[in-house]
């Protein structure tokens, strides 16, 4: 069996190899703890960087649905508070009717009074009809237009609704249809008030009927407010879980990307040591002489 000749070229080039490797775990421990992550770059952690795509694919998503929930709640949240604003309105409308049925104590000048205070909520519940969202109407369906109510109360919108995606798979509407919303038995609001304006003057004996039209009109708005409210706790609900879902996966992200900065700060001494220690040695071993050259 013969033995390889040990020469000089060959102490060189494996003491070489001996010093490059360790720069090498050096330059690695420095590059872990000034970037403070495990993996730089795929081939650090093939399987690790997989888990990581995955990890930010997901919070991106779930990033999208986030926003997503709170677009959604502020739309709800301003059909919420028109609504409530509305009402109001409409409360105001029927003390003004009940004032005008009491045929025993108003004059003329009073029923007019009466029936051009109904006219201004009208025009107030109309302004409120037409609240928008970012230039859109909340209460237009998905109309592109500005309005979801005309002058003459008219439904200018569609019954398309407005959906928000709150989680993968979840869509939740957060528009509202106003032809339902302020309308029952086929009127709505605007034409029930612009009888009672009309009736206040000239018989005051039928305000009795609109008193029951107006009544109809006011559970279909608080059912409104009820399905808007119940909608704005099931976006509230998905996203206090995207928010808990981001605090795990960044965890997990860390657990996956982020170096130990306290081991990290030991094995680049370690690395340090052992380099030195290294350089040391091939310094003390390798020592050629003149002759070493010439043979």
């Amino acid at each position: 069996m013969s033995v390889p000749r040990i020469t000089q070229r060959l102490m060189v080039e494996r003491s070489l190899f001996s010093l490059q490797t360790g720069l090498s775990r050096l330059n690695t421990s420095q590059e872990r703890l000034s970037t403070g992550k495990i993996i730089n770059r795929p081939s650090d952690n093939p399987s690790g960087t997989n888990d990581a795509m995955r990890l930010r694919a997901t919070m991106a998503a779930d990033e999208q649905h986030s926003r997503n929930a709170q677009d959604g709640l502020s739309w709800l949240g301003t059909a919420d508070s028109a609504l409530t604003s509305m009402l109001a309105s409409v409360r105001s409308a029927r003390e003004l009717i009940l004032q005008g049925r009491n045929t025993g104590t108003s004059g003329a000048d009073a029923r007019t009074a009466l029936a051009q205070q109904l006219t201004q909520v009208r025009e107030q519940l109309r302004d409120e009809a037409n609240t928008t969202y970012l230039g859109r109407p909340v209460f237009g369906g998905s109309t592109a237009g500005p309005l979801a109510f005309g002058t003459d109360g008219s439904y200018l919108g569609d019954s398309n609704p407005v959906l928000r995606t709150v989680g993968t798979g979840v869509e939740v509407p957060v528009g509202v249809d106003g032809s339902t919303a302020l309308s029952a038995n086929g009127e709505n609001v605007f034409a029930v008030l612009a009888d009672a304006a009309r009736l206040v003057t000239s018989n005051p004996d039928a305000l009795d009927g609109v008193l029951d039209r107006l009544d109809a009109v006011t559970t279909s708005m608080k059912t409104a407010l009820t399905d808007v409210g119940t909608r704005y706790g099931r976006v509230e609900e998905a996203q206090t879980k995207l928010s808990s879902a981001a605090l795990a996966n960044k965890a997990s992200l860390a657990d996956i990307e982020d170096v130990d900065v306290a081991e990290a700060i030991m094995d680049l001494q370690m690395q340090q040591v052992a380099y030195q220690a290294s350089l040391g040695a091939t310094a003390r071993v390798l020592q050629p002489s003149l002759m070493d050259f010439l043979r």
